[in-house]
């Protein structure tokens, strides 16, 4: 997965409209720096961007997190 075949534009709006978690600039540059360590890591740097608890936060919310990166970072 390459930076350039990210639509970075399109993943926060999608975070943003499906999941609820519209990321300041400060926070995607966060997530943006953990997707090269994995989708759970970039998961975990939006939940730490919007200050929740990453460890009690709700498997469902997770998934909806890691799945909305997940089809922004994958070819298809």
């Amino acid at each position: 997965m390459t930076d350039a075949s990210i639509d970075f534009d399109a993943m926060f709006a999608a975070l943003c409209s499906e999941v609820g978690f519209c990321l300041h600039e400060k926070g995607q540059k966060k997530v943006i720096a953990a997707l090269p360590k994995g989708l759970d890591a970039a998961m975990k740097a939006v939940l730490a961007a919007e200050g929740v608890d990453e460890p009690n936060a709700p498997g469902d919310l997770k998934k909806a997190v890691r799945d909305c990166l997940k089809a922004h970072v994958q070819p298809g």
